[in-house]
């Protein structure tokens, strides 16, 4: 039950940032699901990965590439959902903020509610 309510509060968060952020787009609230499920199995799956074989880089970078790492992520759930758009890898590195900073705020509103 814990799970199925943040993939739809991850979903509320990524169909909220691709409405008011030009350059992305989620045609249906079943798409952001979709979204949220993909984007979730691909940080499980393939995210480690890339932070392995990037670490040299991120290192470097003090960590700042893993900007890039959550944009391709992104990216490739565009590219494997129909219905899910996103222009280029500065809007998908701005989504990926975005969609960060409004999935901790809507966490926080959750556990806030329990208490």
């Amino acid at each position: 039950m814990k799970l199925l309510l943040k993939l739809l509060i991850n979903a509320l968060a990524v169909f909220t940032i691709a409405h008011f952020l030009d350059g992305a787009k989620v045609e249906t609230y079943v798409t952001a699901i979709i979204v949220a499920v993909v984007l979730s199995v691909l940080n499980l799956l393939v995210k480690p990965v890339l932070v392995v074989l990037t670490l040299p880089i991120t290192i470097v970078t003090l960590g700042l590439f893993l900007l890039v790492i959550n944009a391709i992520i992104i990216l490739l759930a565009d590219k494997l959902i129909d219905g899910f758009y996103v222009n280029g890898i500065w809007t998908a590195i701005l989504f990926s903020i975005l969609l960060s900073i409004l999935q901790s705020i809507l966490h926080s509103l959750l556990k806030e509610k329990k208490k």
